[in-house]
């Protein structure tokens, strides 16, 4: 198979096998190479679907992304529609808890993995707030935005320590925070003008991070 060739079972295990080594070891001592071996995958294949650690977390956040907006958003309301779509992700983000949660005690002492990781999680936001219909224009639409990323980083605080089988603390902080940006008028629904005045389906600036982008934000990366 060619390598460059989307094969979800190749990434899926690759995936899961370095955020095991991640709970085990830790994110900064984890080695792709390492992670090639225990998975028994050719390490030609993962240096070309793999060239950085970052993008086993890119590919992560990309199938959770997939689980996020995989089918219609449930709810009338903005609100609705915003509390279905977080908890597809929380849900998705079950199968890879361990490893998840290990990668985030890392990021107090890794400010570069720390801003790689908000810049993905901002733009997995904005397409959460289109598929919930949340108006994003102008600087009160930059103020919503903002606002959806902090209630989504309380909802993983409590997240990462919910250890109940159907996350029922995670529903309540999440549900919680959104009655709140709601009750502050920040869950303003989009018009139909204003998804229209974008372009491309009022998608204009979701751009596909590719592997130099990646480059970019781990140009210091140990090579590993």
């Amino acid at each position: 198979m060619n390598a460059d060739h989307h094969d979800p079972l190749f990434d899926r295990t690759m995936i899961e096998t370095t955020l095991q080594l991640a709970q085990d070891v830790g994110w900064q001592r984890v080695s792709l190479v390492d992670a090639s071996r225990e998975a028994e995958l050719p390490l030609q294949r993962v240096r070309q679907r793999f060239p950085f650690k970052a993008m086993i977390l890119l590919r992560l956040n990309q199938q959770i992304d997939d689980a996020a907006l995989c089918g219609e958003s449930y709810g009338t309301t903005v609100r609705e529609r915003l509390f279905d779509l977080l908890m597809r992700r929380f849900d998705a983000m079950q199968d890879y808890r361990s490893g998840i949660c290990a990668i985030m005690r890392t990021l107090p002492r890794d400010p570069a993995l720390a801003a790689f990781l908000a810049g993905t999680t901002m733009e997995s936001l904005r397409w959460i707030a289109d598929a919930a219909m949340l108006n994003r224009q102008g600087l009160t639409g930059m103020v919503r935005l903002n606002a959806l990323l902090a209630l989504w980083s309380r909802a993983l605080i409590s997240w990462e320590k919910d250890d109940s089988p159907d996350l029922a603390t995670t529903m309540q902080t999440l549900d919680g925070a959104l009655a709140r940006a709601e009750r502050m008028g920040l869950l303003k629904e989009a018009t139909t003008s204003s998804l229209s005045a974008t372009p491309e389906g009022g998608l204009p600036d979701h751009i596909a991070p590719d592997e130099q982008t990646v480059v970019n934000h781990t140009a210091h990366e140990e090579p590993t």
